[in-house]
């Protein structure tokens, strides 16, 4: 498995998990106030993951496109 598809996978279970804790949330899940910031904990925290494995993965692209450009069409004054 490459590292593409294992984090792809990675970020469908974290945004499972988050998905379940929300509808048990808006389906009268939380009986405390306890509770309630439990699972909101637990909603912050995977929106955090999933953010930073996003930004992560934007940094590795904007690197892989790094490089030296040359410019072909421009001219030079001798």
């Amino acid at each position: 498995m490459d590292e593409l598809t294992f984090i792809e996978k990675i970020k469908k279970i974290i945004k499972m998990r988050h998905d379940d804790i929300v509808s048990a949330m808006a389906s009268g899940g939380v009986d405390n106030m306890e509770k309630y910031q439990y699972m909101l904990g637990q909603i912050r925290t995977y929106q955090y993951i999933s953010q930073e494995i996003s930004s992560l993965l934007n940094k590795k692209e904007q690197k892989e496109n790094e490089g030296t450009v040359f410019d072909i069409n421009s001219k030079t004054n001798n």
